[in-house]
């Protein structure tokens, strides 16, 4: 997901996406260290996705202040 595309979400779509992207990313982890996954980056891009969510989120409470 691009960050244009995270700004245009309401804060709590974006709280809701962080909490589901988490999620993936444990099961991914896990599902990892049981048999190797057939595209390993898609861990990354999961962390990647979850830090662009948080940005975002920390953006906003700045404006907010």
């Amino acid at each position: 997901m691009k960050i244009k595309e995270v700004r245009e979400l309401t804060t709590n779509e974006i709280r809701e996406r962080m909490d589901a992207e988490k999620a993936r990313l444990s099961s991914l982890k896990i599902n990892h260290a049981i048999s190797p996954l057939d595209d390993s980056s898609q861990i990354s891009k999961t962390r990647r996705n979850i830090a662009r969510f948080a940005t975002e989120l920390h953006a906003r409470e700045l404006n907010i202040n």
